[in-house]
């Protein structure tokens, strides 16, 4: 990447947001945490935090902990990108599974109900990244009642870990939704319209 195109950093180790970016023509680089940065705590649900306000505010301090990785690195400045996605069961967040049982029981209790998947996204932008902007894409899913031999064989092959709620609806889990209600790419991780406006707004140019 030359020195003059524009770019941004995205603060999320998902492959699937960094092809989402991609998708919507934007160059891009990662900006991860260190390793002695405890990102998962970031991700802890305070008690009494609703879905909506719990994805807001760990995307914002995810957002938080970018900007102060940018100086620490000392990086050349471009807006930062950071997202977070939550499945939510009426007030019940379902997190990623700790291990396998944590995915079957968040399964179970998907299946052959609806829920919300909920994405915030923020961008900081301008010289000393003191503008921010953010959006929140909140989309409805229906699972089709699925076997318990399906679920955990869809567990076993790993595909579960590491996603809110158990699932990627890019994976072989979509054979049992039945109905989407919002935006496909923010229940990916990533909603390219909202994020697109960021952009917009911070005046960034997409091709």
């Amino acid at each position: 990447m030359s020195s003059d195109s524009p770019f941004i950093y995205l603060a999320s180790q998902s492959p699937r947001r960094s092809q989402l970016l991609t998708q919507l023509g934007v160059r891009h680089e990662l900006l991860l945490a260190d390793a002695d940065e405890d990102a998962e705590a970031l991700e802890d649900h305070l008690p009494g935090e609703t879905p909506l306000n719990y994805a807001q505010r760990v995307t914002q301090a995810k957002l938080d902990a970018a900007c102060q990785r940018l100086v620490r690195r000392r990086l050349p400045p471009a807006p930062i990108l950071c997202s977070d996605t939550t499945v939510a069961l009426g007030s019940r967040i379902l997190g990623k599974p700790l291990d396998a049982r944590d995915a079957v029981v968040s399964l179970t209790a998907l299946a052959g109900r609806s829920h919300r998947v909920i994405t915030a996204v923020a961008l900081a932008y301008g010289e000393k990244m003191q503008d921010r902007a953010a959006a929140v894409s909140v989309s409805k899913v229906r699972f089709a009642p699925v076997a318990l031999a399906d679920i955990e064989r869809y567990v076993a092959s790993g595909e579960p870990f590491g996603k809110a709620g158990a699932y990627a609806i890019q994976s072989a889990a979509a054979a049992w939704i039945s109905h989407i209600e919002g935006s496909y790419s923010g229940i990916m991780g990533l909603p390219l319209f909202e994020t697109a406006e960021l952009l917009k707004q911070a005046q960034f140019p997409l091709s």
